[in-house]
């Protein structure tokens, strides 16, 4: 199994419509090293589900439920998506600014590509992070 992160701006899709939709298809994304991130996703691989913007934390764990296939979104055909499904929320949400905090987090995607919207996350650091945010999985 892998780890990933989803990044998304909650005024445009929030936990809370992940949360009442239950499967929603992650699409949007027009940057190829996030698109190769989701190409590499297989079904019932687990992610945290971020808040960027404003807010700028993860708020739940997400697990994919079908795999890499093509945007509607994207009339240019390029680019894909992956479907994602509702797993749980963090018992406490995790800051930006506590990842940044602990050292052993220094070389995650979200701290070193920060504009990254879908990045991989290590063993470790999931486990750090599910730690953190007082969730088990």
């Amino acid at each position: 199994m892998a780890y990933w992160l989803f990044k998304t701006e909650p005024g445009s899709w929030s936990w809370d419509d992940q949360v009442k939709k239950g499967v929603e298809h992650w699409n949007g994304v027009r940057n190829h090293q996030a698109a190769n991130n989701m190409k590499a996703m297989k079904v019932g691989d687990l992610g945290f589900f971020y808040h960027s913007v404003d807010e700028k934390r993860i708020v739940g764990i997400v697990a994919v439920a079908k795999e890499y296939y093509p945007d509607h979104t994207d009339a240019s055909g390029r680019f894909g998506m992956v479907d994602v499904k509702t797993v749980k929320p963090m018992k406490r949400p995790v800051t930006l600014a506590e990842i940044k905090a602990e050292p052993r987090l220094e070389k995650l995607a979200l701290v070193r590509q920060s504009r990254l919207s879908v990045t991989p996350i290590g063993d470790d650091e999931w486990r750090l992070i599910c730690a953190m945010g007082e969730t088990a999985v």
